[in-house]
């Protein structure tokens, strides 16, 4: 499923990513603002590999302007069991309803795999986002040595049906 909208700043397209995004997606991750201070040591060695892509339903956020290509943000989601894995917007790029776009995407993804919710957990500093989204939230993962030293939100996507 690819689509296409007008956002502030441009139009964005979002596609099934493919084995050749791969690195790009990994740069996206690691060089997240998000990630800095205490929760780099979370995506240093981070690795969006073309087997994952493969694996699992991962698209992207792509500009459709001079630019042609420019990776915004992406998303995967997990199907068995359900979960929504990976979302990145890329610093420069968020405030532009990128993140928004890319939620609605996941959720008709999720409705069209006959899902009816798709679980999350988030990074801390996403948490006002997932809310802001719609996600539902549930509770909290505990910290789990040595790979996440933080406790984690939980939260969930209700997917209605179509």
């Amino acid at each position: 499923m690819n689509s296409s909208i007008t956002l502030r700043g441009g139009a964005t397209t979002i596609r099934r990513a493919v084995a050749r995004d791969a690195k790009r997606l990994t740069r996206l991750v690691r060089g997240s603002r998000a990630y800095e201070g205490q929760y780099a040591a979370m995506v240093a060695g981070y690795r969006v590999g073309p087997d994952y892509i493969e694996t699992h339903r991962v698209f992207v956020a792509v500009a459709a302007d001079e630019h042609e290509g420019r990776v915004l943000g992406f998303y995967s989601l997990v199907l068995a069991p359900p979960e929504l894995d990976l979302l990145f917007v890329a610093d420069g790029a968020q405030g532009r309803g990128i993140g928004r776009l890319l939620v609605a995407h996941m959720t008709s993804e999720a409705r069209a795999a006959g899902l009816d919710r798709v679980p999350v957990v988030s990074h801390p500093p996403a948490e006002g986002f997932y809310r802001s989204v719609g996600a539902v939230h549930l509770g909290t993962a505990s910290a789990s040595p040595p790979a996440v030293m933080w406790d984690r939100p939980e939260f969930e996507f209700l997917i209605p049906p179509g």
